[in-house]
């Protein structure tokens, strides 16, 4: 297949390459995909080695201290899911979280400043965004490795050299990655954190090269001794011994008995494509459900520029995200209607008319997590196999905690509990908390098959249905896909729509009944998409971060 280059309508051309691609939000983690890529890595070995790199040349939004998963398409045609989430500590209780936060003087500073789910409708405490009590199991380590054993060519270690290099010999700081880390300085708190990310207690300046020896070395002993290491070896008692210092419940066995997972993947059919998505506890059924949903009203039918295109994919938005954020959560606690099914999408359907509805509520695991960011990368290789691939740790630098000397800043992805029993993300010991992470993967013939996803909070369900749509209904090549502004249906009711959107587009979607906004680029998250199509390899990003695509 040949590109055909009077297509190009972008800022950026899509990028192209023989062997293999990369699709990321850093430049130096794109080099270091390619470089494994180069020493005889497939697809697989080349994504671990370029999550690594973030872990280092972006760590204001990904770490070794939280989760990974990944939606993949093998070579030899097998379609398949990795999740490596933990859950919460055997005795992290809603009774004896609401009596450490009793206890526990600094209890405040666990909330964000605009209050968050500081309390609840009764009045008591609800589940703190920061501290002790938002760290779960982190299974990034364990995930990595599962990744490099079970579907790449090369070891643990060779995946991880890059990002080691880049830790110890140093790196440059974008002015974005500078941005970031500069506001994250109040979660600084002691002095575990403030040695492993802050120079001379200042966050980096841009363009200062910084080296992460800490991390460097935690990932040094990754290397040489496996995944052990940090869930029952010294790493690990650095993790637990953090957290109960900090009045939290994670234990050494808390962290030894966590397994990956090889979960089935669940899928819908859309316009003649296989979008797939993973199951529960992440957020794919929501973006599932909406493309059910849309195909039912004909969203995609629509002129490109028009409001009903917008109107109807928002309104499709809103009853997922309803019945996401109700049903969602951990399997083994809680059974999952099928949201993903045609009855449902034709029922929800139904309830869509020609104006906007305003009584169809967001519901939120935590309101917190409506913004959150993240790094999702993608790669695809000339064997055929294409790989999506989303890696983070909530908030940031996650809960605030980092693990002793090992720079491991801990993840705060517990946040997303309830302690309201009756909540069906309610906190329970070992459970796993809903999760916003969702790589996807895209059959459109085959032998033409993409890996992608869109960063962001409650934004990764809402790019992944524009994306798809722009995609399969209005055929765009994939730079376009993600160039092209986008909207996003938000907690509060308000439908956002980007800058670059027509003049008119506003107030067209207002005679609809839409109360709209226009909100920053950065709120609608980055994008990441790399396709093998009979034997042409080729990779899209955008610019939201420092996004970048390589190949060669």
């Amino acid at each position: 297949m040949e590109p055909d280059l009077d297509r190009f309508t972008s800022r950026r051309s899509t990028v192209y390459g023989e062997r293999g691609v990369v699709a990321t939000s850093q430049p130096l983690a794109s080099q270091a995909g390619i470089e494994v890529l180069r020493d005889g890595g497939n697809a697989f070995d080349a994504a671990v080695a370029t999550a690594a790199a973030l872990n280092v040349v972006e760590p204001t939004s990904t770490g070794l201290g939280g989760d990974v998963f990944a939606l993949y398409r093998t070579a030899d045609g097998e379609v398949g899911a990795m999740r490596s989430c933990g859950g919460a500590p055997a005795d992290a209780t809603i009774e004896n979280v609401r009596g450490a936060l009793a206890d526990d003087e600094n209890a405040d500073s666990y909330y964000p400043d605009d209050g968050g789910y500081a309390v609840d409708d009764a009045g008591e405490a609800g589940m703190p965004f920061y501290g002790p009590h938002a760290v779960t199991v982190p299974g990034t380590a364990r995930g990595w490795e599962a990744t490099v054993e079970e579907l790449g060519r090369l070891t643990l270690a060779d995946a991880l050299a890059p990002a080691i290099r880049y830790a110890t010999e140093g790196y440059p700081v974008s002015e974005v990655i500078a941005s970031y880390w500069a506001s994250a300085d109040a979660l600084f708190t002691d002095d575990h954190a403030r040695e492993a990310f802050l120079f001379d207690d200042e966050p980096p300046a841009v363009g200062q090269t910084v080296t992460l020896p800490r991390l460097g070395e935690s990932m040094e002993k990754i290397a040489e001794e496996g995944a052990d290491v940090v869930y029952e070896g010294e790493i690990a008692e650095a993790i637990a011994d953090e957290v109960q210092s900090q009045g939290g419940f994670m234990t050494v066995d808390d962290l030894a008995g966590f397994e990956v997972e090889w979960p089935d993947p669940v899928s819908t059919t859309y316009n003649g494509a296989e979008v797939y998505e993973l199951p529960p506890n992440n957020q794919g059924l929501i973006a599932l459900e909406a493309l059910n949903i849309a195909a039912e009203l004909g969203a995609g039918e629509y002129d490109y520029d028009s409001p009903e295109r917008v109107h109807y994919f928002a309104e499709a938005l809103k009853r997922a995200f309803h019945d996401g954020h109700r049903y969602i959560t951990d399997p083994e606690y809680e059974e999952v209607p099928p949201l993903a099914s045609a009855k449902w999408a034709t029922e929800r359907a139904a309830e869509i008319g020609a104006t906007a509805s305003h009584d169809v509520s967001f519901g939120v695991p935590n309101a917190n997590a409506e913004d959150a960011d993240t790094v999702l990368l993608t790669v695809a290789d000339d064997a055929g196999n294409v790989v999506s691939y989303i890696n983070s740790r909530f908030a940031g630098f996650g809960s605030g905690l980092v693990a002793g000397d090992t720079g491991i800043a801990l993840q705060n992805r517990g946040a997303s509990f309830s302690l309201d029993p009756d909540h069906p993300n309610a906190l329970e010991p070992g459970k796993r908390p809903f999760h916003t992470l969702i790589p996807g993967v895209v059959r459109f013939d085959e032998d033409d098959w993409a890996a992608f996803g869109v960063m962001g909070g409650y934004m990764q369900p809402q790019g992944h249905v524009q994306v798809i749509s722009n995609l399969v209904d209005y055929d765009m090549p994939l730079q376009r896909a993600l160039d092209e502004p986008r909207w996003r249906y938000r907690e509060s009711g308000e439908l956002a729509l980007e800058p670059h959107f027509d003049d008119d587009a506003a107030a067209k979607l207002v005679r609809k009944d839409h109360n709209v906004r226009t909100l920053s680029p950065v709120m609608f998250g980055g994008a990441q998409i790399a396709r093998s199509r009979d034997g042409v390899l080729s990779a899209a990003t955008e610019p939201r971060k420092d996004g970048n695509a390589q190949g060669y």
